[in-house]
């Protein structure tokens, strides 16, 4: 290894810069974002760069050699190769010696500054002109030689050149032996877009050609089917479900779709169902040429429809010349089930599911039914598996985003969870739904992020599992890692919003409004239904601008009593309450049946409460009293069977405040902070301490109120409060003629990102991970 690049802040080469201390890859000059242990794989490779480095020495220094599977690897190869423009078959830089490992094909040059290496690359360019100058004066006259002026390189540079100019020299007698070609080349030029990994494939929908049109669950399901068997082959691209289900099954211009998804390959594919028999014909399409590399029809009965998927998944692993672990072949081998009726029910379930999953206002609705279909599936086959992991993943679903934060539903989800795994071990749907439970249920980041790590090597092309683990790196406090791994997601689901709008998120949270209003934009211009999207970027408008119309503009629009409208209920209550409607605010909490309210970082409260501030705001202090009175029973209640849940301490705690119990109100409120601390979560917990500051005004602890607002104005809690939601919120209207809440008005304008503290040094597991679970709907709710 050189010892000028083995320890060098940055290192550069062609159009590559690399910041190694700050973890940042920029590419033509535009940072590109890469999760962590892609990362360390390329800083080994340049360090090293022309040495072939082993599979086993890179398995050692950037994973410890722990057990990781070759589609770990694969993986990380095909993200950097993504990042550098490349592709497995047309690399410039990013080597494969087969059977071996990995060699970085470059002149790699490293600095103590990014300006250096700029500086240094300004030199390059007059040592070229300088050479090239020399070159073409092989053939000059004397008398153009004697016109030509000659310029000294300044000693000190003259060695470096001299260690260069062989190379300089004989690259430019190639670019001369290539010239006509290049003209030639020049006049046709190639499309723009970045290198395509050849072995990378997009399941598009399957369409339904049964005459029944009820069967169209059954053909989406088998779309599915396949698609979660290609997803478990390490040495392939796969590109997930949500950024191809708006595509035709059938698309005229295969080659433009493709492009957009980044991929080689098409999978088209209809199906037919007649009574017990099932046709299924699939084809797997070259994008550039529009030739079919392979196509097969299956026509088979429901008793033996089982292992098609797997079939499929190996011919066209085939097909693009993909060699399958001995691991891949046999999870590709196993029938789901035996059982047609429990097959057929499982599909049945995964459509509802979907739904529910695409959007998270959906929950409620589509959840529980899912759940009794899977339910029935297993009593038709009790060893089935995959249902019983897909009914622990809707549970975990249903508590989170539902919300049912109840201790029957988490055992629900645990026992479907263990239940899965104790069948098939190494089911990676299995350990993605107890990664669920640790994380959502209880805040286990290392109990997660090892269920998902697991459930990584058995799905290595899960888009799902990656979102996951950003979210999760996200509420760690690790921001910059979040932002990458966000940004990698897109790599397997180019066309999903979920990524983008988490993004928002992220951005948002911290203090980034402007770069946050570009993600949910571009979460926008993605989505189908972006009602989400737009009231997302509305409240980041309030947040960054405080300007309340365009949130205004959109709840305008909402139907009451249509889907939309109940999905954003607490927002057109909070907006009501900006507005001092409170009569307003009291109708419209009134008229909605949910039982608790959840805000954009799951803190969830009772919907009377709700009804209790505006009472008390609109002046009707006795309806108001009785209001609080029924949140206070109903969270005593509840801490009983769960007295560790920091929501219902809190919504105790302000019920406290409106009774005038103002002490047993402080005390509930600092509970819930202990319980859900920032070191904890950084994104719910920086939500919990704004809520105590709003609850010290409510009792009329006014100087804790103005302390505890400046540390969440300190913090990455951008989406929580901004000095202009502070300049709109009745809520703190209290504090407006106090000199220091003017103060920290000034002190912390939006136009400032937040601070994010020093993140400690991550566990070897967690530094891959990338993540999360993302929320179609961002329901925006009153602090």
């Amino acid at each position: 290894m050189p010892a000028e690049t083995a320890s060098a802040p940055w290192m550069a080469f062609g159009a590559v810069e690399i910041d190694t201390l700050g973890h940042r890859l920029f590419v033509e000059g535009e940072e590109v974002g890469l999760e962590r242990k892609a990362f360390a794989v390329l800083v080994l490779l340049a360090r090293d760069a022309g040495r072939v480095i082993s599979r086993d020495e890179i398995l050692d220094v950037v994973w410890g050699h722990r057990h990781v599977t070759p589609g770990s690897l694969s993986r990380i190869i095909t993200l950097l190769r993504h990042a550098l423009g490349e592709s497995g078959e047309e690399a410039h830089y990013l080597h494969t010696v087969h059977g071996v490992g990995f060699r970085l094909d470059a002149e790699v040059r490293a600095a103590a500054s990014r300006e250096e290496l700029v500086a240094d690359g300004a030199l390059e360019e007059t040592e070229l002109a300088s050479v090239s100058t020399l070159i073409s004066d092989v053939g000059a006259s004397p008398a153009a030689k004697a016109a030509t002026p000659v310029t000294a390189l300044p000693p000190a540079k003259a060695r470096r050149v001299d260690r260069r100019v062989a190379a300089v020299v004989m690259g430019l007698l190639l670019v001369g032996a290539v010239l006509l070609g290049w003209r030639q080349v020049s006049r046709h030029p190639a499309d723009t877009a970045a290198v395509v990994d050849l072995k990378s494939i997009a399941v598009l929908p399957f369409e339904n050609l049964s005459t029944d049109k009820n069967n169209a669950y059954f053909a989406s399901g088998m779309q599915d089917m396949i698609l979660t068997q290609l997803v478990g082959i390490g040495g392939l691209k796969v590109i997930s479900r949500t950024s191809t289900e708006k595509y035709p099954s059938h698309p005229e211009d295969v080659k433009t779709i493709a492009r957009q998804l980044g991929v080689a390959t098409l999978l088209e594919g209809t199906v037919q169902r007649v009574d017990n028999q099932v046709l299924v014909n699939v084809q797997l399409i070259d994008a550039s040429s529009g030739d079919h590399l392979w196509a097969k029809a299956y026509t088979r009965t429901l008793d033996n429809v089982f292992n098609v998927e797997g079939e499929v998944a190996q011919n066209v692993a085939e097909a693009l010349k993909v060699r399958l672990t001995s691991a891949e072949t046999a999870r590709m081998d196993r029938m789901p089930t035996s059982n047609a009726e429990a097959y057929d029910l499982y599909l049945q379930a995964g459509a509802h599911a979907n739904r529910a999953y695409d959007d998270s206002s959906l929950t409620s609705n589509e959840l529980p039914l899912a759940i009794s279909l899977y339910q029935q599936a297993l009593a038709k086959d009790p060893n089935f598996a995959l249902a019983s992991a897909a009914m622990a993943r809707a549970h975990m679903q249903i508590y989170f985003f539902g919300p049912d934060r109840t201790n029957a539903r988490l055992a629900e989800a645990k026992a479907a969870a263990d239940r899965s795994l104790a069948l098939q071990p190494n089911l990676g749907q299995g350990h993605y739904a107890l990664g669920l439970y640790d994380y959502w249920g209880h805040r286990d980041y290392a109990g997660a992020m090892a269920q998902l790590e697991l459930a990584r090597q058995a799905l290595p092309n899960s888009a799902t599992v990656e979102l996951l683990l950003a979210a999760i790196a996200r509420r760690q406090g690790h921001w910059d890692e979040a932002v990458a791994q966000f940004r990698a997601a897109t790599v397997l689901d180019p066309h999903s919003e979920f990524a983008y709008n988490q993004l928002g998120v992220t951005y948002q949270s911290l203090r980034r409004y402007a770069d946050a209003d570009q993600a949910y934009t571009a979460a926008m211009a993605l989505s189908e239904n972006p009602s989400g999207e737009r009231m997302a970027k509305a409240f980041n408008m309030l947040m960054w601008k405080g300007n309340p119309a365009p949130l205004r503009t959109l709840l305008a629009d909402l139907t009451p009593g249509s889907d939309a409208y109940s999905a954003n209920i607490a927002a057109v209550y909070f907006e009501r309450s900006l507005a001092r409607d409170y009569a307003g605010a009291v109708k419209v909490a009134e008229a909605d049946k949910a039982q608790d309210w959840s805000d954009p970082d799951n803190i969830v409260l009772p919907r009377r409460l709700f009804v209790a501030w505006a009472m008390q705001a609109a002046g009707d202090t006795t309806k108001a009293t009785d209001a609080y009175a029924e949140v206070a029973a109903r969270a005593r209640t509840a801490l009983v069977e769960r007295p560790d849940d920091a929501d219902l301490h809190l919504a105790l705690g302000y019920a406290y405040a409106g009774l005038g119990r103002k002490s047993e109100a402080v005390a509930e409120g600092e509970r819930a902070i202990a319980l859900m601390p920032v070191a904890q979560d950084d994104l719910t917990g920086v939500d919990m301490l704004e809520h105590q500051a709003n609850l010290y005004v409510r009792v009329g602890q006014n100087d804790q109120a103005i302390a505890l607002i400046e540390q969440v104005l300190s913090l990455p809690a951008g989406e929580v409060l901004s000095s202009e939601m502070l300049r709109l919120d009745p809520v703190w209207d209290p504090l407006r003629d106090d000199p220091r809440f003017k103060a920290l008005l000034v002190k912390y304008p939006t136009n400032i990102p937040a601070v994010v503290r020093a993140e400690p040094a991550r566990p070897q597991q967690g530094q891959e991970v990338v993540d999360a679970v993302a929320r179609r709907r961002v329901d925006p709710l009153s602090r």
